[in-house]
């Protein structure tokens, strides 16, 4: 999903350089791109997923680390 909306940044951003005014560059950058973009990423939760597994990978790090402590203590 994060490479679909990096290409279409990328396809908007040459849509509006294209703009014969700054103010239309930036209208298009922002009604193309910005706005459309943030609507989909919150609808779909793109960036929650990211979150959540790193999440899971340092809940996962801390009970390997754990497990080794509790190894390392039982050892005489």
């Amino acid at each position: 999903m994060l490479i679909v909306a990096l290409a279409w940044i990328y396809v908007v951003l040459l849509m509006s350089l294209t703009e014969p005014t700054v103010v239309a560059g930036i209208m298009t950058f922002l009604l193309y791109c910005v706005i459309p973009l943030a609507i989909l990423l919150y609808v779909t939760g793109g960036f929650r997923r990211i979150g959540r597994r790193r999440r899971e990978e340092r809940e996962r790090q801390e009970e390997r680390e754990r497990q080794r402590a509790e190894a390392a203590a039982r050892e005489p």
